[in-house]
């Protein structure tokens, strides 16, 4: 069983959603960013997801997006984010994933991207702008180091087209609420329980939920057999950071949910 996987797995085991805080690399400052992956790490993160920033963002909303430009700006680079992640190998007992777009991982070079990335401790990416179609040699680099590639899919991914991803997809798979770019929502659009009930029929990987969760509440329309086995909170943690308020305690409302 793939490490991501299994950190979802046993959050399940407890009876809990397992809880995936995203942050963009260099977020709210270079220095500042690794205390806040630490201090989520210690506050009972199961995964977590670090952004690398991209000057063309299409599945950011403004929050992330924002934070992208900031990090950009003060010198954040993924040879950097690599740097860091070298001198802190083996702090972290969360799950660690890469969420980028393609042409930093292209430039970088997907040999060494996966090579680097399973040497510093990470163990999986998601590229949001890579379809099925072009994903092999993606695939390929990391699935020989041990890395997953984690599927993102949505309402408008068919359940045939779900089926390429559940053959050759590790971790666990990644349902986005909505289709459109990340953000806080109120509630969780109608068509969720649809979707959701899709990629239960199909992946027998353990399911994250991501793209508008605010609060735990959220979940509760959610009948229990197709309630996520994660919640991924993105925009919402960064205005937490933002406000200058301690992550440890935006993660405190979510494991108090159970």
């Amino acid at each position: 069983m793939h490490l991501l996987e299994k950190k979802l797995r046993d959050a399940s085991a407890e009876g809990r959603t397992a809880l995936i805080p995203f942050v963009t690399a260099g977020y709210p400052s270079p220095d500042a960013f690794w205390n806040v992956i630490e201090e989520l790490d210690e506050s009972g993160a199961d995964v977590i997801e670090i952004g690398v920033p991209f000057s063309d963002p299409v599945a950011d909303g403004p929050v992330v997006e924002a934070a992208s430009v900031e990090a950009l700006k003060n010198g954040v680079t993924l040879r950097r984010i690599m740097e860091g992640l070298r001198e802190r190998k083996g702090r972290f007992k969360a799950g660690l994933v890469l969420m980028g777009y393609m042409n930093p991982f292209l430039q970088y070079g997907l040999d060494k991207l996966a090579t680097e990335a399973q040497e510093v401790g990470v163990h999986g990416l998601i590229v949001p702008d890579l379809p099925y179609d072009e994903a092999g040699d993606m695939r390929a680099a990391l699935s020989a180091h041990g890395l997953a590639l984690i599927p993102l899919v949505g309402p408008n991914t068919s359940e045939e087209r779900m089926k390429l991803y559940a053959d050759v997809s590790e971790g666990y798979v990644y349902v986005v609420s909505v289709m459109g770019t990340t953000g806080e929502r109120a509630s969780l659009p109608p068509e969720v329980p649809e979707v959701l009930s899709r990629v239960r029929r199909v992946f027998s990987l353990p399911v994250a939920l991501g793209f508008g969760l605010r609060v735990p509440e959220q979940l509760d329309a959610l009948l229990k057999d197709i309630r996520p086995d994660a919640a991924v909170f993105g925009s919402s943690l960064l205005r937490h950071i933002a406000a200058g308020k301690a992550p440890a305690d935006f993660i405190k409302v979510w494991k108090a949910a159970r």
